[in-house]
């Protein structure tokens, strides 16, 4: 054997390394964290302050949403740091500022003999929570791109999803279980104690190096990625819908397994994003996002006729193969359209799309089922997803994902 084929041999080795499922996971792990500490206080701070403090059910529904607010005004934010000072240092302040919210979470129950200064401590611990999320899950995201190398963009994007949802939903049933036991402050130690450690093993990491050159006017960013962001928001709208009314639909038909709808939606989205992410590098992104999107329009338009909780739950796991793949999809449709050294903000644009649509949603989707019942409000989220579709078949037809 000769040597350049010697040496042909351990480059292709250690690229594939690079890209290896393992060696991607060490950077999605960040993300993993930001959104444990999402999830830790998610299902416990409503009921806290409505029932315990005593404050009005929207303000208790605002100290949940103020976290999004914070998170879709610093994305672009984060996605410059990312661009300019490198993916590490975003990461490493989304870990520090994680850890800070915690604190202040954990300083909230000792000042709860003054309601005003405890809710206030709460909404302090969100915003910066929003911004953590911003700085850690952006900075994560372009730093496993980076490392593992662009061809990997989808499945780098694919596994940070499956952290994301898989973090949220191991944090939202133990951040129950530690609050009925212990109450609020051990949680906050918890967030502080993994995002501290998260934020030695961050400093541990190679960081990547910095792409030079002159970086693109956030405008223009926002303009190569509004389509796809767009496409990205309104396809969320079913899974947005199904999270927060899913309940309450099952409840309005008198059915029992709201829960087991849920999981079949989960298990059906991380199992096509564990088996079928190759398929966006094979088939391209456009081609795989109006087909998932056509399944997960299926999948809404069976939860809104259905007549059984086991049509339901069969509606929900299609909706979850659907809308599995249109996140990666359109993502790597949408970084096509900015250079690499702009790449981390046109990440934050894009994904600051999908925190609009969570945001949104409630409060639309609570007016469509005030005015026309539990069941409309799948039909509100039909309409969405078929104008996701529309928007996608459009963007395949004039060759916008071409960089």
């Amino acid at each position: 054997m000769n040597t350049s084929s010697t040496d042909a041999g351990a480059a292709s080795s250690s690229h594939e390394a690079r890209g290896s499922t393992r060696q991607i996971l060490t950077y999605t792990y960040f993300t993993f964290i930001v959104y444990l500490s999402i999830g830790l206080p998610l299902a416990i701070l409503p009921a806290y302050v409505h029932l315990r403090m005593g404050f009005s059910a929207a303000l208790a529904g605002f100290v949940i949403s103020v976290q999004y607010i914070a998170t879709f005004l610093s994305r672009p934010w984060a996605g410059r740091i990312s661009d300019t000072a490198g993916a590490k240092i975003s990461v490493l302040w989304g870990m520090g500022i994680c850890a800070a919210s915690g604190a202040l979470l954990t300083a909230a129950p000792l000042v709860h003999r003054a309601p005003w200064a405890a809710v206030t401590v709460l909404m302090m611990s969100r915003l910066l929570l929003g911004v953590g999320e911003s700085l850690g899950s952006t900075g994560a995201t372009l730093w496993g791109i980076t490392a593992a190398g662009q061809e990997y963009t989808a499945k780098v994007i694919s596994f940070n999803g499956v952290s994301t949802y898989g973090a949220l939903a191991l944090g939202a049933p133990l951040g129950v279980v530690m609050e009925q036991a212990w109450g609020l402050a051990p949680i906050g130690l918890l967030t502080v104690l993994v995002s501290v450690v998260s934020l030695a093993l961050a400093s541990s990491k190679r960081p990547v190096t910095v792409t030079p050159g002159e970086h693109l006017p956030f405008r223009d960013v926002l303009g190569r990625v509004t389509p796809h962001g767009m496409g990205l928001a309104l396809g969320g709208v079913g899974y947005s819908v199904l999270a927060t009314f899913v309940t309450l639909f099952y409840a309005s038909r008198h059915w029992n397994g709201a829960a087991l709808c849920l999981t079949a939606f989960g298990v059906a989205f991380v199992a096509v994003r564990l088996l079928f992410i190759r398929t966006i590098s094979h088939y391209g992104g456009f081609r795989v996002g109006i087909t998932s999107l056509i399944v997960e329009s299926v999948g809404v338009l069976l939860l809104w006729r259905a007549v059984s909780p086991w049509m339901a739950a069969g509606g929900a796991a299609l909706a979850g193969i659907g809308f599995s793949l249109v996140f990666p999809a359109l993502g790597v449709e949408a970084v096509k359209r900015v250079p690499v050294r702009s790449r981390g903000t046109a990440l934050g644009v894009y994904t600051g799309f999908a925190d609009v649509s969570f945001f949104l949603v409630g409060p639309v989707a609570g007016w469509v089922i005030g005015g026309f019942g539990y069941a409309s409000v799948f039909v509100f989220a039909l309409g969405c997803v078929l104008a996701a579709l529309g928007i996608v078949v459009v963007l395949a037809g004039t060759g916008r994902g071409d960089g």
